[in-house]
C-alpha cells in the first residue's frame, strides 16, 4: 500500500459536540491537527441529539444497509466540526441514539441496556465505510478507532472477505473495556470461532476493548509511560499479558491541547495574560473568588481541581487533605460529577466552609476555564492516568500543578526541584505514592514556593514556555499510519498467551462497568 492519504477516524464523542471526558477534546482536535499534515480525513460518529441540535445544517447523505439487528432504518448524515473544515459523518439511528442522557448513560446515571448495540452498530458502519463495499465513492487507506466503543472494527475487518482499510486502535483509557455477554458475539456478526481466548473473550465476556487490542494492525495509547504501565498486572486489568505480546506494535504517544487553550486569547476570561503579562492574572483571581462565593483574598493561594469525582483520580485524598490546605489560608475551588459519595461529601464541606471551599457539580466549559486561569495551584492527584489534559491545561494557564508520577502525568510535568528550576524545565510538583501524607508533602513544597514571589513567577514562565501543541502528536500519528499501511497485514498465530499470562499470582483489578 502506498502511503495514506485518507483517515476514517471513528469515535463516540467529540468536542465541542459531546463531551464526557479527554476522548472528546483528543476527537476534536487531533483530526484538526491531522488535516494540518496533509491528510484527508474524515470523523464517523453518532448521530446523539445533543450532536443534532449543535449542527441544525447537518445533511442526509444515504440510507445505510440493514444489518438485520432489529435496530430499525439508519442513516448518514454528513456536516463539518464547527470551527473547523473537518468533513463529519454522523450516524443516525433514532432506535439507539434519540434519547435522553449522555452518550453511555441515562439520565439517572445508568449504562443504557443497549450499548451493546449502540456500538455494536457503530463498529458495523465503521468497518463497512473502511472496506470496499463501502456505499461512499471516498474509500479511506486506514480507520483509525478510539476506546472500547470502536473495538469490534478491527476484528470485524479482520473476518471480512473484501478488501478494507488498516486499522490503528487507540486506547484513552484501558479501565473501561466494554465487556458483554457472550451471546452477543453471533448477534452482532462475528464467526462463532471469534469467541475465544485468542479472540474476543476475555474472562467469560465479549469484549469489544480485546478485540481492538487484538485485530488492530497498529496500536497506540496516549502517553509513552502508560504504554509501558498498562504491560504490568497493576494498570493491565488483565490485558497485560496480550499488551506484552503486542508491544512490537504498540506506541504511545502523548496528547496535545488545543491553541484555543491559549489565556492570551481565551475569550471566556475576564482578563487575557500572558507570560510577559502575569500580573494581570490576579484579575481572573478576583473574579473567580467573585463568582464562587470565596473570600476576596488575593494572597490566599487558590486550589483548583476540574475533574471526574473517582478514586482513580485521587478525590479521596484531596477529602483528607482538605481541612489542612485550609489551615495553609488556602481555598478551594473544584468542578467535576461523578460517584455520588463524593458528591456529598464535597457539597458537605462546601456547606461546612463557605468562603473557603466552592464546589460545582456537573461540567461546565467557561467555569473550567476560569479555575484553570483563576487558581494558583492545581491538583491532579490521579492514581492512574492515561494522559490527562488538566495538567496541561494548567501549566499553559501559569497555574503549576500537583501531580503523581504515572502515565502521562510523569509525561508531561517536570517536578520543581532545584535542578529543574535552574535549568528552566521545571513545571509542577510531582509525588510518588498515592497517600494524603504524600500529596499534603507535596503541596506544602508548592505553598513554599508560592511564597517565594520570584522563584513562583520563574516556575509560571517556565511552564508557560512548554509546547503542548498537537502539531508534534500529529507527525506521530502519521508515522503511525504508515507502518500501519507498509507493514504487512497482522495475521494472528495459531496461538497467544493468555491474557494474564505474566501475572497468574496476582490479584486482577476488576474493570469499570461497559460505559464511560
Amino acid at each position: 500500500m502506498a502511503v495514506p492519504e485518507r483517515i476514517l477516524f471513528v469515535t463516540p464523542e467529540i468536542y465541542p459536540l459531546i463531551k464526557t471526558g479527554g476522548l472528546a477534546d483528543v476527537s476534536g482536535a487531533l483530526p484538526v491537527a491531522l488535516a494540518g499534515t496533509g491528510l484527508d480525513i474524515k470523523v464517523l460518529l453518532p448521530a446523539y441529539p445533543a450532536v443534532l441540535a449543535k449542527l441544525p445544517d447537518a445533511r442526509p447523505l444515504l440510507e445505510l444497509p440493514d444489518p438485520g439487528w432489529d435496530t430499525g432504518i439508519s442513516h448518514l448524515l454528513e456536516a463539518t466540526l464547527p470551527g473547523s473544515d473537518i468533513p463529519l459523518l454522523l450516524l443516525d439511528c433514532p432506535a439507539l441514539y434519540d434519547r435522553p442522557g449522555g452518550p453511555y448513560q441515562s439520565p439517572d446515571g445508568a449504562d443504557w441496556q443497549d450499548n451493546v448495540y449502540r456500538f455494536g452498530l457503530l463498529c458495523h458502519v465503521g468497518a463497512l465505510l473502511a472496506s470496499s463495499d463501502s456505499p461512499l465513492d471516498w474509500k479511506p487507506d486506514i480507520v483509525h478507532c478510539n476506546d472500547w466503543q470502536t473495538g469490534l472494527i478491527p476484528a470485524m475487518l479482520h473476518y471480512s472477505d473484501v478488501p478494507h482499510a488498516r486499522s490503528v486502535f487507540s486506547i484513552h483509557n484501558l479501565a473501561f473495556q466494554g465487556n458483554f455477554a457472550p451471546e452477543w458475539v453471533t448477534r452482532l456478526g462475528l464467526p462463532a470461532s471469534s469467541y475465544a481466548m485468542n479472540g474476543v473473550e476475555f474472562y467469560g465476556k465479549f469484549s469489544f476493548l480485546k478485540a481492538g487490542i487484538y485485530f488492530a494492525d497498529q496500536i497506540t495509547t496516549v502517553s509513552k509511560t502508560y504504554a509501558q504501565e498498562i504491560q504490568t498486572a497493576e494498570f493491565g486489568y488483565g490485558m497485560e499479558g496480550l499488551l506484552q505480546f503486542r508491544n512490537d506494535r504498540l506506541h504511545g504517544i502523548v496528547n496535545g491541547i488545543g491553541q484555543d487553550w491559549n489565556p492570551e486569547k481565551d475569550p471566556h476570561l475576564v482578563q487575557p495574560y500572558g507570560p510577559d503579562t502575569l500580573d494581570l492574572k490576579a484579575a481572573n483571581k478576583a473574579q473567580l473568588q467573585n463568582s464562587l462565593k470565596l473570600e476576596a483574598a488575593p494572597d490566599a493561594p487558590v486550589f483548583g481541581m476540574v475533574t471526574r469525582l473517582t478514586h482513580q483520580k485521587g478525590v479521596d485524598m484531596v477529602l483528607d487533605c482538605a481541612l489542612a490546605l485550609l489551615q495553609e489560608d488556602g481555598q478551594i475551588a473544584i468542578l467535576g460529577s461523578g460517584d455520588a459519595h463524593y458528591e456529598y461529601h464535597l457539597r458537605q464541606l462546601a456547606h461546612e466552609h463557605p468562603g473557603q471551599i466552592s464546589f460545582t457539580m456537573g461540567y461546565n466549559e467557561k467555569l473550567a476555564r476560569h479555575i484553570f486561569a483563576g487558581s494558583d495551584i492545581f491538583l491532579m492527584p490521579s492514581r492512574f492516568e492515561p494522559c490527562g489534559l488538566g495538567q496541561m491545561y494548567a501549566i499553559a494557564y501559569a497555574t503549576p500543578p500537583v501531580v503523581r508520577r504515572t502515565g502521562g502525568l510523569a509525561d508531561t510535568v517536570v517536578d520543581a526541584t532545584e535542578a529543574a528550576q535552574a535549568h528552566g524545565s521545571a513545571s509542577g510538583f510531582v509525588f510518588e505514592e498515592a497517600h494524603p501524607a504524600v500529596l499534603m508533602k507535596a503541596v506544602k513544597r508548592a505553598l513554599a514556593c508560592y511564597r517565594d514571589k520570584d522563584a513562583w513567577r520563574a516556575l509560571q514562565k517556565n511552564g508557560m514556555r512548554h509546547n503542548f501543541s498537537w502539531t508534534h502528536a500529529a507527525r506521530s500519528y502519521a508515522e503511525v499510519y504508515r507502518h500501519a499501511a507498509q507493514t504487512a497485514e497482522y495475521k494472528l498465530p495459531d496461538s497467544l498467551p493468555p491474557p494474564d499470562a505474566p501475572a497468574k499470582k496476582t490479584r486482577k483489578k476488576r474493570a469499570p462497568s461497559a460505559g464511560k
